[in-house]
């Protein structure tokens, strides 16, 4: 018998992630406990939990003494934000595999995980096409005025010149530079690409044969050639500590005139002074922003005052298939490493 733990969440229940552990490609019957961290709490309550575990890790959250005995006996764990913590880690000493059905890691204590070379960790990008979507809607919304434009029709203007006047042209005309090429920012190239625009990307661990042999058609270039051969620069990393803060003065002011930036990722990517003087001195073209350092937008951040900003509610994932299945793309990526093993 191989003991399955599953820990649901208001967004993902335990009754899902169960759903999806039945279907584990395992050689002995499974054993499934089920459990429901933070049930209690709404959705929106639930966001702000989230803010926390993301920003401050899993460490600061108690789980109940059923979750942790029941743990002690398991071999798989399936999670959706439920913090796996060093006192669950300490708790679960025959884990073999942990699967989390999101793209993020932040409720993980990876740096514990580590010192296990049984244990791997599993996680699937629920949302990579719905946000590579927004992405890009976001890119026509910023280059092209449509949200400034709607924004100012509501409040009964009818505008007919924007900041980026000088350097407004055909979408197809411009030239996207991606930092980062996950699945998201990879989902952003195919469809840039079949729209007719020239992308270039920087990831640290792409290779140009590699991509070239997968069909993509992107150069690999520079970080600082991103920035200053781009007309659109997009933001594709995930939060880690060599990310923190690492589009700064430095990168933003190799950027043209006319170029954009765009954000779908996570803030703390940005050094926020930084991008706020970039913007509020016109240095760059504008900026489209799905993500801030903080969430609700406060009255009097200043990125508000600036009419060369694009900022959206943190949605660019928000759909209703993404969340709903995510247990199941993660089970069919545990199977993947159950069958390889």
């Amino acid at each position: 018998m191989t003991n399955v733990v599953v820990i649901g969440d208001p967004f993902v229940p335990a009754d899902n992630l169960a759903v999806a552990a039945k279907g584990l490609m395992l050689e002995s019957p499974i054993n499934i406990q089920r459990f429901d961290w933070q049930a209690e709490k709404s959705r929106s309550e639930f966001r702000e939990v989230i803010k926390i575990l993301e920003h401050d890790g899993p460490n600061g959250f108690e789980l109940s003494s059923d979750i942790l005995a029941a743990v002690s006996t398991a071999e798989y764990l399936l999670v959706h934000l439920a913090p796996v913590s060093q006192k669950l880690l300490a708790h679960a000493k025959k884990l073999k595999m942990i699967g989390t059905c999101r793209g993020g890691l932040e409720h993980i204590d990876l740096a514990e995980v580590k010192k296990s070379k049984e244990l791997s960790v599993i996680n699937v990008i629920r949302n990579a096409e719905p946000v590579a979507d927004f992405t890009i809607g976001l890119m026509y919304a910023t280059v092209r005025n449509i949200a400034a434009s709607a924004i100012q029709v509501k409040n009964g203007d009818w505008p007919q010149n924007f900041p980026n006047d000088a350097y407004k042209t055909s979408f197809s005309n411009l030239k996207v530079g991606l930092v980062g090429l996950g699945h998201i920012g990879k989902i952003v190239a195919k469809r840039l690409t079949a729209l007719g625009l020239e992308v270039s990307a920087y990831d640290a661990f792409a290779q140009q044969a590699a991509l070239e042999q997968e069909g993509y058609q992107i150069k690999l270039k520079s970080l600082q050639e991103i920035f200053s051969d781009s007309d659109v620069v997009s933001l594709h990393l995930r939060v880690v500590p060599e990310t923190i803060n690492l589009i700064d003065q430095s990168l933003l002011q190799l950027m043209k005139p006319s170029a954009y930036l765009i954000n779908t990722a996570r803030p703390d990517i940005i050094k926020q002074e930084d991008l706020i003087e970039c913007l509020t001195k016109k240095k760059i073209a504008g900026a489209g922003i799905d993500v801030l350092w903080e969430e609700p937008i406060a009255p009097d951040e200043p990125l508000l005052r600036l009419d060369n900003v694009v900022i959206t509610s943190h949605i660019a994932g928000d759909t209703i298939d993404a969340i709903e299945r995510s247990p199941q793309l993660l089970q069919k990526e545990m199977n993947k490493v159950l069958q390889k093993a």
